[in-house]
């Protein structure tokens, strides 16, 4: 696999997100939608007029999918998943579908994005990164039936997809993992085992996609870049960004580009902390 061309990031919105994450490309609407996990927000930029759009949530999103047909957009919060609509006057109705951990208070849903099966992957986490508490959950949004498919995790990350080889990455930012598994179309995964371990100095692998070719794309928290690996976990090549904590990453190939979400907690404030970054590809 030989390196991607890319442009020079360019801050598209510097939002000034907490905790920016969750970036979804939907080609109905040529708009990219991402969430503000610590700021209760969610997120919404047209790519072709830059029309900027934010709802107040009322608790935690950590993930969502591209809105359907009805304008909703099924998410992973605080208490569970959850199908949301954004209302006309700034704020996002809820509806709840389950809360699959009522027995864990303390924990809250973190990353996660649909399966090439329709199915919709997020994982749990201790909000105060303390706890190996966290799950990766399975929704089934038609049954609304949620199946657990592991346990054991700090801080999760991913998934990221690639039905061309059946597979399923996932990650655990609080121990540099990022893990590989055999994905099973209609249900979870099997055969889990170490991707690449990540060491001082790497920063700590986030959100993650698998791109056309087959690569994984990473963004490094404290490590200011995307990384991309070849199946074989292989380094090809490195995307320095102007925000110390990228968080996640999607591609709009429609539109050839792809968009970073950026977070500013911890941090002095500053440009692109907080921010939607873009990268054009050649």
């Amino acid at each position: 696999m030989t390196p991607w061309r890319v442009s020079n990031p360019e801050i598209v919105w510097d939002a000034g997100a907490v905790l920016g994450e969750s970036p979804v490309w939907s080609p109905r609407e040529r708009a990219l939608w991402w969430v503000d996990i610590k700021g209760l927000a969610l997120f919404r930029y047209e790519l072709e007029t830059g029309l900027r759009s934010v709802w107040r949530a009322g608790e935690p999103i950590g993930c969502i999918s591209a809105p359907d047909s009805t304008g909703r957009l099924l998410a992973a919060t605080r208490s569970g998943f959850a199908w949301l609509t954004p209302d006309e006057d700034g704020a996002v109705s809820r509806t709840a579908i389950i809360a699959p951990e009522p027995d864990l208070p303390g924990n809250r849903f973190n990353d996660g994005k649909r399966a090439p099966d329709g199915s919709f992957w997020a994982g749990s986490m201790d909000d105060a990164e303390t706890a190996d508490s966290g799950a990766w959950w399975r929704l089934d949004a038609a049954s609304g039936e949620a199946t657990r498919l592991a346990t054991g995790y700090r801080v999760t990350n991913g998934p990221a997809f690639d039905p061309s080889r059946s597979r399923v990455y996932l990650t655990d930012s609080a121990r540099q993992t990022v893990f590989v598994a055999n994905w099973i179309a209609g249900g979870g995964f099997d055969q889990l085992r170490v991707f690449r371990q990540f060491g001082e100095g790497d920063g700590y692998p986030d959100g993650m996609e698998v791109d056309s070719d087959g690569a994984l794309w990473i963004a490094f928290w404290d490590g200011a870049c995307l990384r991309r690996f070849d199946p074989d976990g292989a380094l090809i090549q490195t995307v320095d960004l102007p925000a110390r904590r990228p968080t996640s990453l999607a591609f709009a190939p429609e539109a050839n580009r792809i968009f970073i979400t950026t977070a500013s907690i911890g941090l002095t404030p500053g440009k692109a902390q907080g921010a939607l970054i873009t990268l054009s590809l050649d």
